[in-house]
């Protein structure tokens, strides 16, 4: 069973980075041909696919987020992290961790962190 953990600070001033890490566990992130993404949801709206690092490094992120965004992973921790620069209050959200298998699609996803931006 894969299980997915997002930690990371739950206050972030503006302007300042937003950095989330997503523990791993009951699988590899080099495993083939699958996404590790991040997902948001800012409150009472739906939800916004953010990026991927796949299994195999490389990246791919939303074109309206593509200039503060840098997903990275660390093989050794089984982890892969989010940062987000320059945030303002619109980036308040839950942020979710997921896997994104292309037989199943988004099957495994971690509890949700909420990041609120606020001075």
């Amino acid at each position: 069973q894969v299980q997915l953990q997002e930690s990371g600070p739950g206050l972030v001033k503006p302007s300042q980075t937003l950095s989330l890490t997503c523990t791993v566990s009951g699988g590899s992130i080099t495993s083939n041909y699958n996404y590790w993404t991040w997902i948001r949801q800012p409150p009472g709206k739906g939800l916004e696919w953010i990026g991927y690092i796949a299994y195999s490094g490389s990246t791919h992120y939303t074109p309206s987020l593509k200039s503060r965004t840098y997903i990275s992973r660390d093989t050794s921790k089984n982890q892969f992290t989010l940062q987000l620069s320059s945030v303002t209050p619109e980036d308040t959200a839950v942020y979710y961790c997921t896997r994104d298998s292309l037989a199943l699609g988004l099957d495994y996803w971690g509890k949700g962190s909420l990041v609120t931006v606020s001075s």
